[in-house]
């Protein structure tokens, strides 16, 4: 059965449409401010924030403290490199194999390079996540707030090669939850892991990060019975 996306999630695809095929918004520009967004799409600004948190983990937007939400001047180069799989048979073995590579680095490259308002951001999506895992593990805001924790900090990692992983990262957490196996078990994990998670990167201790996103990645794919 289909599951039904979210508000913002729906919102997200459309601005994203906008930006990338309708060429509405170019790199680089700087997108309306945010009553105006909102009352274009006839949503709220709290629907329309989580949408820009689901764009910028994609690495398609960007916001500047102080100065607005822009289009990534990279978008071209983005759109033309980044991984996709969906011509792949790929496994989700194969993705999260794939994460327990490249994730953990980019944890503690964000752990050197993110700027405090970054790290701060951060730890507003995880108890956002958070929240969601307790109110109820299976709800597809609790699929969004995971994509848009996570992806935060592969955004703060400012390097734009492993931004490219970030249709793996989205692909790993939509399928993990598609399968409906032992939800309820990754969710009491993945709540006991992001407390680390969170813990490691306030502190910049970017070697206990590391292990505590490939200690969380592991759990997911024991559970899932990957490994």
């Amino acid at each position: 059965m289909e599951i039904k996306k979210s508000l913002s999630q729906v919102t997200a695809d459309r601005l994203k449409e906008d930006i990338l095929k309708e060429k509405k918004y170019r790199p680089g520009q700087k997108l309306p401010n945010e009553n105006s967004l909102a009352n274009e799409y006839g949503i709220s600004r709290s629907t329309l924030r989580e949408a820009i948190r689901i764009l910028v983990s994609q690495g398609i937007l960007e916001v500047q403290r102080g100065n607005g939400t822009f289009v990534l001047d990279q978008l071209n180069q983005v759109a033309t490199s980044s991984f996709s799989t969906k011509d792949m048979k790929v496994t989700l073995k194969d993705l999260y194999e794939t994460r327990l590579i490249f994730e953990p680095e980019a944890a503690a490259l964000a752990c050197k390079r993110a700027t405090d308002e970054e790290i701060q951001e951060i730890l507003e999506l995880g108890q956002i996540c958070q929240k969601a895992i307790l109110k109820n593990p299976t709800s597809k805001e609790r699929v969004a707030s995971e994509t848009a924790f996570h992806g935060a900090i592969i955004q703060a990692c400012h390097n734009e090669f492993l931004k490219q992983f970030m249709p793996i990262l989205n692909e790993t957490i939509e399928k993990t939850f598609d399968l409906k196996i032992n939800l309820d078990v990754i969710a009491e994990d993945a709540y006991k892991d992001h407390i680390l998670i969170m813990n490691f990167l306030e502190k910049r201790d970017a070697l206990a990060l590391k292990s505590a996103v490939t200690i969380h990645l592991h759990h997911a794919a024991w559970t899932e019975e990957l490994f």
